[in-house]
């Protein structure tokens, strides 16, 4: 059980029997009276937000979340399919995957937070190497900017900004928590 002087940013509290993270954390104290502990929370379900305001005394409840070490096997269309280490199948959608379907690799180790029985979120490894597979010719134009990039496609089908120099056939890492490239591996 936590007290309200435990609320800090990326704290999980366990409010009306659902996981919520505080994204955003402020306390005051007014000259007279309780200390206020304002908090913008998000639900781990289903995205949703809401600002709430506590004060001093308040306590609240700590989901039953658990880590889980998965490897993904194969992908269903909608539904992706992981291992544990028991080698059971733990199905998990692709909402709850967001970008990080694209990064997937065969026997891919991630990390899975799971509330109740169900997989909330899955945490890849920070970097993948993937092929690019679609890449236009880099035609150089107005370079004031510094920083010229072209479109690029990946075998698991991202699409994301490289720069120039990068072509069909391309190993490059891309940052999976942010979705943008790193640097290239190996030349085609």
């Amino acid at each position: 059980m936590y007290t309200s002087s435990d609320l800090r940013k990326g704290l999980k509290l366990l409010i009306d029997e659902q996981p919520w993270i505080i994204t955003e954390f402020d306390f005051s104290k007014p000259g007279k009276g309780q200390a206020i502990y304002n908090c913008k929370l998000k639900n781990m379900l289903n995205g949703s937000t809401m600002s709430r305001s506590y004060r001093s005394g308040d306590r609240f409840d700590k989901p039953e979340l658990e880590n889980k070490i998965l490897h993904f096997s194969y992908d269903e269309g909608e539904t992706y399919v992981f291992t544990d280490e028991n080698y059971e199948e733990v199905r998990v959608s692709a909402d709850t995957l967001g970008q990080n379907r694209f990064f997937l690799l065969d026997d891919m180790e991630c990390e899975a937070l799971v509330f109740r029985g169900t997989v909330i979120e899955v945490t890849l490894p920070n970097f993948v190497e993937r092929k690019v597979v679609k890449c236009d010719p880099g035609v150089r134009g107005n370079t004031a900017s510094g920083k010229v990039t072209k479109p690029a496609t990946l075998d698991g089908g991202y699409e994301l900004p490289v720069p120039l120099f990068v072509n069909e056939g391309d190993i490059i890492r891309v940052d999976t928590r942010t979705g943008e490239y790193t640097d290239r591996v190996l030349s085609a």
